[in-house]
Order: structure tokens, then sequence, then C-alpha cells
């Protein structure tokens, strides 16, 4: 499994994109949708057209790491549009499957 901190920043980009891409490809897609610095220590997210493949790229500190999960029945209930933001909360919930219908957050941090 893959270990997120309390604070990653997870961007998803839920464009269907091509699976063959690697390092290079996927680190070029990311400087152009998101204009965020690849060694950053975010995670990107990308989903495949049919949205049964994913890949995560990210900085581990000392190069880069492809994360990829083929599902073999149904697909990722991904409901945002274009590329986003997405809380680590709402990640963990697209991997496991889970279709939030609202999210409600307890108390706000200042």
């Amino acid at each position: 499994m893959l270990a997120l901190p309390g604070k990653a920043r997870v961007f998803l980009h839920n464009e269907p994109t091509d699976m063959r891409k690697s390092f290079e490809a996927l680190g070029i897609l990311v400087e152009q949708v998101f204009q965020e610095e690849i060694s950053s220590g975010a995670y990107f997210v990308f989903l495949n057209r049919h949205k049964d493949r994913m890949k995560v790229l990210y900085w581990d500190g000392d190069g880069l790491v492809i994360w990829y999960k083929r599902l073999e029945k149904g697909s990722f209930a991904c409901k945002k549009k274009g590329s986003a933001i997405i809380t680590r909360r709402e990640f963990l919930m697209l991997l496991e499957g889970v279709i939030p219908q609202k999210i409600h957050k307890r108390y706000i941090l200042q």
C-alpha cells in the first residue's frame, strides 16, 4: 500500500492519460497541467479512459517513483472533472472504491 503523510498534497488529472507513459512523459504532463514542480513532494494521480487503471507519480527524496494499480473489476469512482487538488481522504476513498455522497468535516484547523 502507498503510505501518504497527513499533509500530502495530491493532484488528480482526471482527463484520460495513456498508461504507457513513464517518468519523463508524466513529468512533462505534471509541469504542463499543474504548473507544479515535480520534485515538490506532491503526489500526481493519473487515470486511463476506462478509469480501471491508475498511476501515481511522486518524488521520494532521491528519485521519482511510479505506483501503478489495475482493477480486475469495476472502475475508480471519480466525480471530479478536469484537473484538481484532492485531499488525502478523497484519494484514499478513490483507491478503496468509496463513493462519498457528502463529506462532513468535524472541525476546521486554522
